[in-house]
């Protein structure tokens, strides 16, 4: 053997050493997660897919039960998220269903991209609640999951009470889902990578990553921990987490065009400093094209309001009960087309820490006005996130 080959021997061996301890360190930091983080719930079988859920407050038949609430957490997350966040609160007064989306948290899911799809990911959920025996429900999704809870909407209308539309990305954006959520998917590569590295650079990089979603709000006290943060460092969740962010904007552009039809009672929440998802883009063109909505616009607030201000986003749920909602509370008509003479939604501006302060109508009108402007921006001129 000449002293060329053996040196390439020698770092393919090396190479091969390394890549061999770190898989060994991904499976025991796996196998270390799950029994740090556990099942809090229970499991519901819908078309061969275990979907985990956890299930809050009043019992089912109690009075106040119907319509039950149901919170969809986003990438990257679980049910804990929600829980930590509003499924306490809520479940004060409410019922409430906690859901761990197809892949992710504790549901498992097929490696089929058509598992990545909102709509069909909301079809199994659907059957889920079913089982639960939730007649109409009112949905809060929370990024990714608030382009779930519009596909929900949008396919079983008569099972939905009520949406909360918070931080949801809802149109297409100029971004791209990341470098390491484009090398998950590839063959080959993408298993090697989801098995050695994901676990090791998750560890190093999970703080910071947080930070960065919350800000310019801090990150809560322990949130990683309780919130089980790390269960999306799994290789099968990494990858389903993946491709439901490589594969949402072809999904949203072909949403757009059936949201003049979504006729349920909306209430959209987004923070004026969301980096993430940007609010010109996304919640004041929905605002301005959905038939009965309602948007409220959170003063120095970014991705994560239900952490930054968890009673506006319980009182956005409160009116869209059916006992409290008034007429003018929702803007739009009984057909679900929008008058052209009419006003294109009520629109609210909460200020933190005092998020009781209503802007002016003439503050409202504005944001409606830079609404349409937006509205009409080409993909070539689009505002960033």
């Amino acid at each position: 053997m000449s002293a060329v080959a053996q040196e390439v021997l020698i770092y393919l061996i090396a190479v091969a050493l390394i890549l061999g301890i770190l898989a060994a360190a991904t499976a025991l930091g796996v196998s270390h997660l799950e029994a740090v983080h556990p099942p809090t719930g229970q499991f519901v079988e819908v078309q061969g897919v275990r979907l985990h859920v956890a299930e809050l407050g009043l019992e089912r038949d109690a009075p106040g039960a119907d319509p039950a609430v149901v919170l969809i957490h986003g990438a990257s997350g679980n049910l804990e998220d929600m829980r930590i966040a509003l499924g306490e609160k809520l479940a004060q007064s409410h019922r409430v269903i906690l859901i761990d989306r197809p892949g992710h948290g504790w549901s498992s899911r097929p490696q089929s991209d058509d598992y990545a799809s909102p709509a069909r990911q909301a079809e199994l959920v659907a059957g889920a609640l079913e089982q639960l025996g939730v007649r109409r429900a009112i949905l809060l999704g929370h990024s990714w999951g608030g382009a779930f809870a519009a596909a929900y909407a949008l396919a079983f209308p008569e099972r939905t009470a009520g949406l909360v539309l918070m931080s949801a990305p809802t149109h297409p954006w100029p971004a791209n889902p990341g470098w390491y959520n484009k090398v998950a998917g590839l063959p080959y590569i993408g298993p090697l990578f989801l098995h050695t590295c994901v676990y090791p650079l998750g560890l190093l990089l999970v703080n910071s990553v947080s930070r960065s979603v919350f800000e310019p709000q801090a990150v809560p006290e322990d949130y990683v921990r309780r919130a089980a943060i790390l269960l999306v460092l799994r290789p099968k969740t990494f990858y389903s987490n993946a491709r439901d962010l490589a594969l949402l904007e072809n999904f949203i552009t072909a949403q757009v065009p059936r949201y003049v039809d979504l006729r349920t009672p909306t209430v959209i929440i987004t923070g004026d400093r969301d980096t993430l998802v940007s609010p010109q883009i996304n919640a004041l063109v929905l605002a301005a094209t959905l038939p009965r909505a309602k948007l409220v616009l959170l003063k120095d607030v970014g991705h994560m309001p239900h952490h930054a201000v968890p009673e506006v986003v319980a009182a956005a749920i409160d009116e869209l009960l059916p006992a409290n909602r008034a007429p003018a509370q929702i803007a739009g008509n009984q057909s679900g087309r929008r008058d052209p003479a009419a006003p294109h939604a009520a629109a609210s501006i909460h200020s933190v820490p005092d998020s009781r302060h209503r802007a002016s109508s003439e503050a409202a009108s504005a944001r409606w006005a830079e609404a349409a402007v937006v509205r009409g921006t080409t993909r070539s001129g689009r505002r960033p996130p």
